[in-house]
């Protein structure tokens, strides 16, 4: 089975997203301890469409920016370094109390010491995003979109960006445009809120054709009974997470992939690293194999990058999998929270095992 894909179409991808700044401490350590940062334009929507960008597809961003902001330019150079080209309005910072992007505070952890995140969002700009500030038939009517890439990070974010992925969703499902949909739950996002998002998410899981989650996702977006409890080890409980996944297809039917990571911790550096996908009627999995671990942000949105890559590409569902899991894993690698693939053969090394020099 393969999912048919527009033909007439400027963007392969085309993601709706927040963008902030990550500052990460120097050589692993911990937050409190340290006077030296590095600092990365971050959101996990653009993670996810980084693997398309880097490997060659047309990608486009949606998304809002702070006017005359320093912070803003240092995305906008970033995201075009990425190959993406970006659509937002700018918005007046309105004082030193006004909007901002961003900020994630994270150190990557080493060894037995866990990573730490904190998000600082206050005055967050890309809370503003408003559908009226884009074009909606001019994007999918007229320069036309193959894959919609809709996280539940933005979905939650505030009314205003629950409002314009529902219309993004829509507009996308009238023009033939399929719809990729990361659960994403989080919440602090959902607090006081649940009726309402609970409606929210169920309807753009409705429109999707693609859905992606962990059991957490889709019991608590989704209202989905999560998997039995297993055995310690993930591959004891694959068959409950494939129970998981026919209950989700048995609630949203249009869907037709359905796929979710699998992810046990060793230490900070070293995980087991798997996935499942419902495609159709048949199963993929890839059994938990050991990855080693520079940095563990990004490596789910490196899945779902590989994943919706190989869906464009137009290759059989089999590799879909497979590369999705091993940009998931390329990801982690790096200290950026995005995968950036040189090639093609780089990531399929990475699927094979073979981390010998290439000359």
């Amino acid at each position: 089975m393969k999912i048919e894909l527009r033909r007439d179409f400027a963007w392969s991808l085309v993601v709706p997203t927040s963008m902030g700044v990550r500052i990460t401490p120097a050589k692993g350590q911990p937050v409190h301890c340290s006077d030296t940062f590095t600092m990365h334009a971050t959101s996990a929507e653009t993670n996810v469409a980084s693997i398309s960008s880097y490997l060659g597809l047309p990608v486009k961003v949606l998304t809002t920016f702070v006017k005359d902001s320093p912070i803003a330019r240092f995305i906008k150079d970033n995201l075009a370094g990425r190959h993406m080209v970006y659509e937002g309005v700018e918005v007046e910072q309105g004082g030193p109390w006004g909007y901002r992007h961003q900020f994630n505070i994270a150190d990557s952890g080493y060894g037995s010491r866990g990573p730490r995140v904190q998000n600082d969002r206050a005055g967050e700009v890309g809370r503003t995003l408003n559908v009226k500030d884009f074009d909606l038939q001019r994007l999918f009517g007229k320069e036309g979109v193959q894959i919609l890439h809709l996280s539940g990070l933005i979905a939650a974010l505030s009314p205003e960006t629950s409002n314009f992925c529902l219309e993004l969703a829509r507009a996308a499902k009238k023009h033939g445009t399929r719809i990729s949909f990361d659960l994403n739950y989080r919440a602090t996002f959902w607090k006081n809120r649940e009726k309402e998002l609970s409606a929210t998410f169920r309807e753009i899981a409705g429109l999707s054709d693609i859905l992606v989650g962990n059991e957490e996702d889709f019991q608590l977006a989704l209202g989905i009974e999560g998997p039995e409890e297993g055995g310690k080890d993930l591959a004891s409980k694959i068959d409950s997470f494939k129970e998981m996944i026919t209950r989700v297809r048995k609630a949203f039917p249009d869907a037709s992939v359905f796929a979710t990571t699998l992810r046990q911790v060793i230490s900070t550096n070293e995980h087991l690293w798997g996935a499942i996908m419902l495609e159709g009627e048949k199963w993929h999995v890839v059994e938990p194999r050991e990855i080693h671990v520079l940095d563990r942000i990004g490596g789910g949105d490196g899945f779902v990058g590989g994943l919706l890559y190989a869906i464009l590409k137009g290759w059989e569902p089999d590799k879909w999998i497979q590369f999705g899991w091993a940009t998931g894993a390329l990801a982690t690698t790096v200290v950026t929270d995005y995968g950036q693939p040189a090639d093609e053969e780089q990531v399929w090394s990475i699927w094979k095992g073979n981390a010998r020099v290439k000359r």
